[in-house]
């Protein structure tokens, strides 16, 4: 009689949360779940606000905001902003990410050594998140290679890459399959798979309504074959990081045993603690590990992450020294005069273009280029012109610019003005290319004449809300 009454008060909970009752369901015979403070996590209207900085740019955006307790950089915000009035945002000094998302760094730091020399791939990449989080991680001369298979979600890729400054990434549109040319390559592959979505049912409620048992079977099958695609790419001892933002065993404890099934993976367990409210599972055959997030226990959103070392033998890539990419003297001087000063640094010249990439990499470059369609290799710098260079905007946003390259300070609202590219008119005896910069930190490009300022801020990224001011 207990067991009936409980059932029906449950049901009646989810009928008036909208949340679907086979996942509910599923959730407390799985994973004995707290259901009444799941459900109300879904139906109070809270909405957590969090961030992660970045250690490349330091500012004093959010300097006493509370520090995550999984992710070094990641803060809790007491209240939302409005991102895009601030200008430090679009100058690259922080990402806003979910909170449960950055565990990623707590699983990396525990499963790979970071201090070596390592070629990472960012398999779903898009919009960027866990891209530069992994970024940030990264010795100088390790290769960061964030592919997104969805061309029309290049561009914000490619942009919060640019915004994030290292030269030592490069950004692909492939599909997963296309990776099995690259066997035995990386030392580490995470994959955020596409999944039903259902850990982001508090934050996007509208996501409910396309959640269903079928789709979570079909989203299952396609993460199977996106990891079949790509394991090959894996080097031996190498590290697989699989994560979704579902609640759904088929598409996680179930994959985590397909994959063990399938390939000669072991499974890693991560140390947690328990006050972080993070749930350790294992799955029914293999006893895989893999780590849950419900936003009633944690400050973060619905969340599964797993990691796997590759034990099978993989063929070890044949990288040959890449060709000659001379780049005449004259250009060179030119272009050295905008950057700091480091022998570390490669220029290349692609289609009259100019593109910084670290020097130990470009090998890397022509292997990758001679099989992946690359849409971003390192910093774009610009093209020479006569006797000076046109730079580009990834140049102002990069960490490569040289401290002489002059710069004009600008006030907040000259700042947001910039950045929608409307006409600015500065005192300046300077004449020629500047620096737009805010508290320091660089926006993108003007070229100051004598009767006027020409805004060379990109129109695609310009601030295009009227109402931000």
């Amino acid at each position: 009689m207990f067991c009936h009454i409980k059932y029906s008060r449950i049901f009646e909970s989810i009928m008036t949360s909208k949340l679907p009752p086979a996942l509910i369901r599923s959730l407390i015979e799985n994973y004995h779940i707290e259901d009444e403070e799941f459900i109300a996590t879904h139906t109070n209207g809270e909405q957590l606000t969090s961030i992660r900085l970045n250690p490349f740019k330091h500012s004093q955006a959010f300097a006493n905001s509370e520090q995550m307790p999984w992710c070094t950089n990641g803060r809790y915000l007491a209240e939302r902003p409005s991102f895009t009035a601030d200008p430090l945002f679009h100058a690259g000094c922080y990402y806003v990410q979910e909170a449960s998302s950055m565990f990623l760094e707590h699983v990396m730091k525990n499963t790979i050594d970071l201090s070596e020399n390592l070629k990472v791939l960012d398999l779903c990449a898009a919009p960027g998140g866990k891209s530069t989080l992994i970024s940030s991680l990264l010795t100088k001369d390790s290769l960061l290679l964030a592919n997104e298979i969805i061309k029309t979600r290049v561009p914000v890729l490619c942009d919060n890459l640019n915004k994030w400054g290292p030269e030592n990434t490069f950004v692909s549109n492939n599909d997963p399959k296309d990776f099995k040319r690259l066997e035995g390559y990386f030392d580490a592959i995470v994959v955020d798979a596409p999944c039903s979505g259902s850990g982001m049912f508090r934050k996007d409620p509208a996501a409910i309504n396309e959640w269903s048992e079928s789709a979570v079977q079909l989203c299952s099958q396609r993460q199977q074959r996106i990891l079949a695609d790509v394991i090959d790419a894996l080097k031996q001892n190498g590290t697989l990081i699989y994560s979704t933002c579902s609640y759904s065993k088929q598409e996680n404890e179930e994959i985590s045993d397909w994959l063990f099934e399938t390939f000669e993976l072991e499974s890693i367990r991560i140390p947690i603690e328990s006050e972080w409210g993070i749930v350790e599972t294992q799955s029914d055959d293999h006893q895989c590990y893999g780590y849950r997030f419900y936003p009633h226990k944690v400050r973060g959103e619905g969340f599964f992450i797993a990691a796997f070392r590759k034990k099978s033998i993989s063929a070890f890539p044949q990288i040959r020294r890449a060709r000659e990419n001379t780049v005449n003297t004259k250009s060179e001087e030119i272009i050295k005069r905008w950057l700091i000063d480091s022998q570390e640094i490669r220029l290349i010249n692609l289609q009259e273009e100019f593109f910084a990439i670290p020097a130990r990499l470009e090998a890397d470059l022509s292997y990758l280029q001679s099989r992946l369609y690359l849409k971003k290799s390192g910093v774009r710098i610009g093209k020479v012109m006569g006797k000076d260079l046109v730079p580009n905007h990834e140049l102002a946003v990069s960490l490569l610019n040289n401290p002489a390259v002059h710069r004009i300070n600008l006030t907040h609202d000259q700042s947001i003005s910039y950045l929608k590219r409307e006409e600015l008119r500065l005192e300046s005896d300077h004449r020629g290319w500047a620096l737009m910069c805010f508290e320091e930190h660089p926006l993108g490009w003007a070229k100051i004449l004598d009767n006027r300022l020409n805004n060379y801020f990109p129109k695609e990224i310009r601030i295009t809300n009227p109402n931000v001011v």
